[in-house]
């Protein structure tokens, strides 16, 4: 994820200021750049790719000053090149942001329509536009920080230096950690407390909607009402490990929550959320020529692909092979003629399927790595790469790294059916669309966690559970499951809906918790009949729906969790996060090892 560290002091910063960034590296990026007050104004220096690139554009040019912010971008708005890299400026104002401004479209438009001028591609801009615009009609910069922060919807920390202001940082978290650090004669601010390590250990870590003014005296704190607060201050003890949780209890529960972000990153890779363009991928060619395609993977990086076949087959009309990496090895199996064949893994590093790969590349076919991590083993023996950007994921229990495969998967298979002429321009477009609003989605859903933890309390005890889905909501149903048995080691079976009859439904008794997923499509009268036969036999259905969907039912269930409102695109992304949450908060119940879950690795390198 995007990294901040930001300090004011009477020190020179820059190079602590690079150091930070140094320390926020594991968090992934694709650019960086920093931004300093000094007695010329607000200097600012940015680079593409490494921080070491960054190093040399600084000894080219050097800027310094005793208040400065510093940023490590990976792209989820504009391509990842230098004018759109971090700091943002506008009139002596910078600014740093992680996370997804979801209504930066009206925004821009309202501050293009005043005479604003935008440098960059992305959402993060709006902010420091804004932010002059209220500073050059007059408010102070008090005013105008808080009244930016309250016109902002999505998930964001921020931080902002202004010339006019040079001993105060302006500091903002809405969904995304942020954290504060004292110093006695300085003041910092940083993504999480192990970039701030190196200059202190007292840290404040900023609850839900706080602001902050960071001076080198101390801070003031406002809540998100702007009403002064006080926060405790936290002795760190600047382990990496605790650190980087932040004030999450664990990293799983840290992961489900960056996937706004994540999924924005990965979607901003494959087209352009500004213009609607979907770009062209590297497998094109091999789809306009081919008939049938396979993918090969393991775990839920198999169920990512199971989701995909529905989009190639629907959309494409490309038949798919979907295959277990640990079977496909042990058989001889009919490969299609021209491929192209995807290995879909979160390591890259999957023992099964890159010896697949392998095996598929002896008859000349053309491979396809769809995997967050891009200098990986699958990566580097594949004929290209169809990048996740997930960003590091430490919980075993792969959350963001799925929702990012299914994200990669459905803009690719958006561009093998522009490329077999099955979707024409308006229609891609349409699609992508629907797609792109996945973030926004995932973020509403994410404010269901309370009461999807109730549910979870209420199943700590139980045996045995199963889970049902219809269609591309199928999938979705074997990845609860899994899920679930995964991290809180009850027995649970994801089924297709209309298979009950065919033996399932034998393991339905009195209060059987079954869990369904069905947000409105054309198949809900069939699957609200599935409800009722489990509801007949005693079993306690907790239904994942959306509003639509909710209203249609007429079964007697136990308990309905309301889901956004999604489309095709989007709804599978969207569906997903209430079962990791239900799978999450079970295993906190149970007192589970969740982060790292007994007899399992985060990557199986051995067969």
């Amino acid at each position: 994820m995007c990294g901040i560290v930001g300090i004011v002091g009477s020190a020179p910063v820059t190079n602590r200021l690079v150091e930070g960034l140094k320390r926020l590296e594991y968090r992934g990026y694709d650019s960086a750049g920093i931004a300093v007050v000094n007695g010329i104004g607000v200097t600012r220096r940015r680079a593409e790719g490494r921080i070491v690139n960054l190093e040399q554009v600084i000894a080219d040019d050097p800027t310094d000053g005793f208040i400065g912010i510093a940023h490590t971008r990976w792209a989820t708005h504009g391509k990842p090149i230098t004018k759109n890299a971090h700091p943002h400026t506008a009139d002596q104002v910078a600014i740093v942001h992680n996370g997804i401004i979801e209504n930066f479209k009206e925004l821009r438009a309202e501050l293009e329509a005043t005479g604003r001028k935008f440098s960059s591609q992305t959402d993060s801009e709006v902010i420091v536009q804004m932010l002059a615009r209220y500073v050059g009609q007059g408010m102070t910069e008090d005013k105008a920080f808080f009244s930016t922060i309250d016109r902002l919807e999505g998930a964001f920390a921020i931080a902002a230096i202004f010339e006019t202001r040079p001993s105060e940082i302006f500091a903002a978290r809405h969904n995304v950690p942020l954290v504060v650090g004292l110093g006695g004669t300085e003041g910092y601010v940083g993504s999480d407390a192990y970039a701030l390590a190196p200059f202190t250990r007292e840290i404040i870590f900023l609850e839900e909607g706080d602001r902050a003014i960071i001076r080198p005296n101390g801070v003031d704190i406002f809540d998100r009402n702007n009403d002064k607060t006080d926060r405790p201050v936290t002795l760190t003890n600047i382990d990496i490990t605790r650190a980087d949780k932040g004030d999450y209890e664990h990293f799983m529960q840290k992961e489900i929550q960056e996937q706004p972000e994540s999924i924005a990153r990965t979607l901003a890779h494959y087209g352009d959320p500004l213009s609607g363009e979907l770009y062209t991928t590297v497998a094109e060619a091999d789809f306009a020529k081919s008939d049938r395609i396979a993918s090969i993977a393991c775990g839920t990086a198999f169920l990512s692909a199971m989701v995909a076949k529905h989009w190639f087959e629907r959309l494409a009309q490309l038949h798919m092979e979907v295959d277990i990496a640990s079977e496909f090895r042990y058989r001889t199996p009919a490969l299609p003629e021209k491929g192209p064949i995807l290995f879909v893994s979160q390591s890259g590093e999957t023992a099964d399927t890159l010896a697949c790969l392998q095996y598929c590349k002896r008859f000349g076919l053309p491979t396809y790595a769809v995997v967050n991590v891009e200098q990986s083993s699958i990566a580097r023996a594949a004929s290209a790469t169809l990048p996740t950007l997930a960003g590091p994921e430490i919980g075993v229990a792969s959350t963001k790294a799925f929702t990012a495969q299914l994200a990669a998967l459905a803009c690719t298979a958006l561009s093998a059916a522009r490329a077999r002429g099955k979707l024409d321009q308006s229609q891609t477009e349409a699609h992508l669309a629907d797609l792109m609003t996945a973030p926004k989605l995932v973020a509403q859903a994410l404010k269901l966690e309370e009461q999807v933890k109730q549910i979870a309390i209420s199943l700590k005890d139980a045996q045995h559970i199963i889970f049902l889905g219809r269609g591309i909501n199928h999938p979705l149903a074997l990845e609860g499951a899994l899920k679930m048995k995964e991290i809180t080691y009850i027995q649970a079976e994801g089924y297709a809906a209309g298979e009950l009859k065919h033996g399932p439904i034998a393991l339905i008794e009195q209060d059987t918790p079954v869990v369904v997923i069905a947000p409105w499509d054309i198949l809900m009268e069939k699957t609200f009949s599935n409800v009722e036969e489990v509801i007949s036999r005693g079993a306690r259905v907790i239904l994942f729906t959306d509003e639509k969907g909710a209203k249609h039912c007429e079964a007697d269930v136990a308990e309905t969790v309301i889901m956004p409102t999604a489309g095709p695109m989007a709804s599978p992304l969207v569906s997903t996060i209430p079962l990791q949450m239900l799978a999450y908060h079970t295993a906190v119940a149970r007192g589970t090892d969740v982060d790292k879950p007994r007899n399992l690795a985060k990557s199986v390198t051995v067969e």
